[in-house]
């Protein structure tokens, strides 16, 4: 479509693909899915005191909880999607979840449906040239008009285009020129991806999101507690060793080993600038070995915190 003369890229692909799929849907007579839509005062259904009375169900929060995790990590990725697609203003995440927020009180008001920022929408509205936010409520406001006047016309449409469309776009956002770079870089992170596409292919979205966000926080979690000893022993002079990353009480019996197996008859230097963080336990277990250590008869340890290089390898 892009190679398409100006004139003709006016119309967008998008919109042409779905009055092919639904006039060929219609000649054919197809046994397809379409779009169904009710009348706005059926779909308007404000919930009632027993809607209200579920709220002392706690189980129902932990739903609420998984609702609000989803719907905003969707939002977001939409947006964060999105600002790359254009060079206009960046996207204000506070006052995106903000507005989210706020629109989904209405519609739990209203009885209807939460909803979210999705990539389609706005990919469309940056291929059609948009500059402002007037785009955004036009968009919703064509949603209306159709959805009120002209719901026989919506019921022509067919669902598999729909889907078409929205596999076309997220298609379009996967940096696939990237993902070589990304494997040999940040394979932790290439794993998480493929894990949360197959996910979402295999289940759906909402348990596919959960799963790649599950994973996610385990990566955090690990690369959090993930620190580094190195040694340097020149054979004459003090052991240097440096620790650098998270020195967390989940690290410590690994830092406690290497350690110890540090000569007990030479001095020691430990460098603790390289640490992001250490917390009390492992301090505290630091400055016991280095007690020990000094016990054995040889110079005190000296624990530094001030930033060193690790010296060069030889040749």
């Amino acid at each position: 479509w892009p190679r398409l003369p100006r004139r003709a890229r006016a119309v967008p692909g998008a919109l042409v693909a779905v009055l092919l799929a639904a006039l060929v849907s219609r000649l054919l007579d197809l046994p397809v899915a379409t779009v169904q839509v009710r009348g706005l005062l059926d779909a308007v259904q404000p919930p009632g005191a027993a809607a209200f009375g579920a709220l002392a169900d706690p189980a129902i929060y932990g739903t609420i909880a998984a609702f609000t995790l989803i719907a905003s990590a969707e939002s977001l990725f939409s947006a964060a999607a999105v600002d790359r697609l254009h060079d206009g203003p960046r996207t204000r995440y506070d006052k995106e979840l903000l507005a989210q927020g706020a629109g989904n009180t209405v519609c739990g008001l209203l009885g209807a449906l939460p909803m979210t920022a999705v990539i389609v929408r706005s990919s469309a509205n940056v291929q059609a040239g948009a500059r402002t936010k007037t785009s955004r409520v036009l968009h919703g406001v064509w949603l209306l008009v159709f959805a009120a006047l002209l719901p026989s016309a919506l019921a022509l449409i067919p669902l598999p285009a729909l889907a078409g469309i929205l596999v076309h776009a997220g298609w379009k956002l996967i940096p696939f020129r990237r993902l070589a770079s990304l494997w040999r870089g940040h394979r932790g992170e290439a794993v998480i991806l493929v894990a949360t596409a197959v996910s979402i292919v295999l289940v759906n979205m909402f348990e596919g999101v959960l799963i790649g966000l599950a994973l996610s926080v385990a990566k955090t979690a690990w690369d959090a507690s993930h620190v580094r000893l190195e040694v340097v022993d020149k054979g004459a002079g003090p052991v240097q060793a440096y620790l650098s990353g998270n020195a967390t009480f989940l690290r410590l019996p690994r830092i406690l080993d290497s350690l110890e197996a540090l000569p007990q008859d030479r001095p020691v230097e430990l460098h603790l600038a390289g640490l992001h963080h250490l917390d009390h336990a492992c301090r505290l277990a630091l400055e016991t070995w280095a007690e020990r250590h000094s016990a054995a008869g040889t110079e005190p340890v000296k624990l530094s915190t001030e930033p060193a290089r690790l010296p060069a390898p030889p040749g």
